[in-house]
């Protein structure tokens, strides 16, 4: 139970550093554009590089806590590599229009003046149940109320209702 540590094999790092941030570089931005492109409506309300952020950190800390690496020091490295990326893609998206839509999808339009759009459904796999499963959340029993639903990046659905005509206001009459 208290044998001795060999804090070498602890600290010391036996992988090239170099390749430690590149592996996690190139895994990272990997599992990025595949989610980005392939997993839109799945991530819901997590953003993409926050749910990638989450998966990614706990995958390296425990390889780092588990000894799959030879150093704890490796085990950071490849931390600090992908808390790098989760925030370089987010800053760039926030400074550059570019980058604000190539890591965060736009709004897909699904229902427009009370008809589905086919086609935009079938891109995001959206069956008709599931749309209408998102109006019955929303409060709505038919889609002929709506005016227009999204996508949106988060992957959640929005609805705007057609306004009802309104009446305007009478004029006060003259006694």
């Amino acid at each position: 139970m208290f044998e001795q540590v060999d804090w070498g094999t602890v600290f010391v790092p036996t992988t090239p550093l170099l390749e430690i941030v590149v592996r996690g570089t190139l895994i990272f931005l990997g599992i990025f554009l595949l989610l980005r492109v392939v997993l839109k409506r799945e991530s819901g309300t997590l953003g993409i590089t926050d749910m990638l952020f989450v998966v990614m950190v706990a995958d390296a800390a425990q390889n780092g806590m588990a000894g799959e690496y030879r150093s704890v020091t490796e085990g950071i490295i490849l931390v600090g590599t992908i808390i790098f990326w989760s925030y370089a893609l987010n800053w760039l998206g926030f400074h550059f229009p570019f980058f604000d839509k190539l890591i965060k999808p736009g709004k897909l339009l699904l229902i427009k003046d009370g008809r589905m759009m086919k086609d935009n459904m079938r891109k995001e796999l959206i069956t008709r149940q599931e749309l209408m499963s998102e109006v019955r959340s929303n409060g709505l029993t038919d889609i002929d109320s709506i005016k227009e639903a999204y996508m949106e990046p988060s992957g959640r659905i929005s609805i705007i209702c057609k306004k009802e005509e309104q009446n305007p206001p009478e004029a006060p009459s003259a006694v």
